[in-house]
């Protein structure tokens, strides 16, 4: 059998034709498996969205890591009343110290976490909770930064000042009183004492974490001219920086750009 040119140009065109056919088929694969990734990463983006969603909805808690300086932020929420080792009714806002304490563990063992943002809107609550959640944002090795954001009552002041700067937005308040007690009470000095040393630690701590005196915050707990049916102090804004007990006035992003310049 002889071989013409006619047969070698049929053979040099079947080998063109099937390497063309080989690139369309290598892009359309190239095309099918960017369009799988895509989906994929729209997929794991919706899924994120979701559980963050869910997160805010049970705990007011999520990480913020949507910023241009690649930091990730844990916003921690103290709302309505800090409920300590009783439960109060189903129809009050309140911050469950039980899930905060092992949380803040979480964050000081995290190597992503790199600093926490704490909005703060309480009218306070228990006592010996509030206090021991101050102590642990204080002992804390990350950055941290409060922002009262409506009210920072009672026990919730502790919590203002345990973190590394604070800010308060011009129409919040904090309200300082004595210690108050629900319950039987026994009619007798060593109660009174009792409430002294509570009272004492709560100053103390105060003192410790911000620029006011001991002598000035008692000062301002004993205050009767202020409130009608107890004694205290009320504090707006600009008022509580001028006391020493918030670092600035100032909102999330204030709060946001100095968290970013502590964490470095």
């Amino acid at each position: 059998m002889q071989w013409t040119e006619k047969d070698q140009l049929n053979v040099e065109s079947e080998i063109e034709d099937s390497m063309q056919m080989q690139g369309e088929n290598g892009k359309e694969m190239e095309k099918n498996v960017g369009s799988s990734e895509k989906e994929e990463k729209k997929k794991v983006k919706t899924e994120r969205m979701e559980i963050e969603e869910n997160q805010i909805r049970e705990t007011g808690q999520v990480i913020l890591d949507g910023n241009g300086e690649k930091k990730k932020i844990y916003l921690l929420t103290i709302i309505g009343e800090i409920e300590g080792h009783e439960n109060l009714p189903n129809h009050n806002k309140t911050t469950k110290y039980e899930h905060i304490l092992p949380k803040l563990a979480s964050i000081e063992d995290s190597e992503e976490i790199e600093g926490v943002l704490l909005l703060i809107n309480t009218v306070g609550g228990d006592v010996s909770a509030g206090l021991a959640l101050a102590e642990m944002v204080a002992s804390l090795s990350k950055p941290t930064v409060s922002l009262v954001i409506g009210d920072s009552h009672s026990i919730g002041v502790p919590l203002t000042v345990a973190t590394d700067y604070s800010f308060i937005v011009p129409s919040a308040t904090m309200i300082i009183h004595p210690v108050r007690m629900n319950g039987t009470i026994i009619g007798a000095r060593q109660t009174y004492d009792y409430f002294q040393i509570i009272q004492d630690r709560i100053v103390d701590f105060i003192a410790r974490h911000s620029g006011t005196k001991k002598e000035r915050l008692e000062e301002m707990m004993m205050n009767t001219k202020m409130l009608s049916k107890d004694l205290g102090t009320i504090l707006v804004g600009e008022d509580a920086v001028k006391e020493g007990l918030v670092s600035e006035v100032g909102g999330m992003k204030e709060a946001l750009k100095k968290l970013y310049t502590l964490m470095g």
